[in-house]
């Protein structure tokens, strides 16, 4: 009733484990790590410094789409002071800032500022 060819052909499948059965799955393995696992890395990277070096008078993007001026940016602290409207000052997280668009020159009107600054007479 069975062919003796069809019999023995189904006997053969069982077995161990092949390498080159696993050369594809490295291969794919490889690709996503080039195009897509090593980019996102190296851009988390940029934005780690980007954000750690934020300083006062800076011109940000905040991940919302406000633009504004850092007011206040304490090295360590995990916020910062954006002054988005004259008179109009909100506290933001650090990582919130998806970029930085230069330096705008900021009137020195923080008195409690280290005693660096003080009005002139």
């Amino acid at each position: 009733m069975i062919s003796s060819a069809f019999a023995q052909s189904a006997a053969g499948g069982a077995g161990g484990f092949s390498l080159q059965g696993l050369l594809p799955f490295v291969l794919i393995f490889i690709i996503f790590y080039f195009l897509l696992i090593r980019p996102q890395q190296k851009r988390v990277k940029q934005h780690k410094l980007m954000v750690e070096s934020l300083k006062r008078g800076n011109k940000v993007l905040t991940a919302g789409g406000i633009l504004g001026v850092v007011t206040k940016a304490v090295d360590g602290s995990e916020t910062v002071s954006v002054e988005i409207a004259s008179g109009v000052t909100v506290e933001l997280a650090r990582q919130m800032i998806s970029e930085v668009r230069g330096e705008e020159k900021v009137k020195n009107t923080d008195i409690k500022s280290k005693g660096k600054a003080k009005p002139k007479k």
